[in-house]
């Protein structure tokens, strides 16, 4: 992946919220309902999204972020947990004057829309919750044996060529690495009551060879009231054409998108 294959905003900025300075961008139509990506952890815009903007782009306005800390946006001397980056895009949309999006979420970002929804649930109209779980034992133990050992040494190297692409500062993106490593090591289950609180229309979306059991994700479909759920050929991000996917070039991004655009045109 090179720079100049990146799809180009139509709009970018940096909004001031909750003391850091939120770089968003805004692709596709300036009308309707904006479709808020939120990105993997450990990731940029690009890393995660970049195959599939273009599509969505085509007929929606859609508005990515980086949450504290990745990429062009600053980060505060706390940790990075899933509620305060929940906090951050609420206000973030605030600041754009969006009285209501649909959120589609990958991996961390899936935990951040899920805690949007919970938190700030006027400002939700549709939730995509993309291979992520509530539960500690929704994720096959062996992402927990990663973590354990997981290391600046070991960070995948697209992640870290990605994130120096768009900010040169080596030092944040160590920092922005060992937080996120943190947060992933100290997950907590989110408690069923809080996850059926949620009333967004939700599609769940996971690959068949993902981090998260597909029993888990059929259980949300249960928690949360009147969810749907989409399974995918594919590990973690391959249909998404995520940077770090193992399965290539391929179709399964304009498929994904499509798939997801129908349900978030539904009734």
């Amino acid at each position: 992946m090179t720079p100049d294959l990146q799809p180009k905003p139509v709009e970018s900025g940096r909004a001031p919220v909750n003391g850091i300075d939120m770089y968003y961008e805004v692709h596709g139509r300036k009308d309707g309902v904006p479709l808020v990506l939120l990105h993997g952890g450990g990731s940029t815009i690009e890393v995660t999204f970049s195959k599939v903007i273009p599509i969505f782009a085509r007929n929606r306005r859609v508005i990515a972020v980086e949450e504290q800390g990745h990429g062009r946006t600053s980060d505060r001397d706390a940790p990075v947990t899933f509620e305060t980056s929940a906090d951050d895009v609420a206000a973030l949309l605030r600041y754009l004057k969006i009285e209501k999006a649909d959120i589609f979420g990958f991996s961390n970002g899936a935990s951040i829309a899920l805690q949007v929804a919970i938190r700030h649930p006027q400002l939700v109209r549709k939730i995509v919750f993309a291979s992520a779980a509530t539960r500690r034992d929704g994720y096959y133990p062996q992402l927990w044996e990663f973590m354990e050992k997981a290391n600046f040494a070991n960070m995948p190297q697209p992640l870290k060529d990605a994130f120096l692409r768009v900010n040169p500062d080596r030092q944040q993106l160590r920092i922005m690495h060992d937080k996120d490593a943190e947060r992933v090591r100290n997950f907590e289950d989110v408690p069923d009551e809080l996850v059926r609180s949620v009333r967004a229309p939700t599609l769940i979306v996971l690959g068949d060879r993902d981090i998260v059991k597909p029993e888990h994700a059929a259980e949300l479909t249960r928690l949360i009231p009147g969810a749907r759920l989409l399974i995918l050929p594919g590990g973690h991000g391959d249909y998404i054409g995520e940077v770090v996917a193992t399965q290539g070039d391929s179709h399964y991004p304009e498929l994904t998108a499509q798939l997801i655009g129908e349900f978030l045109d539904g009734r």
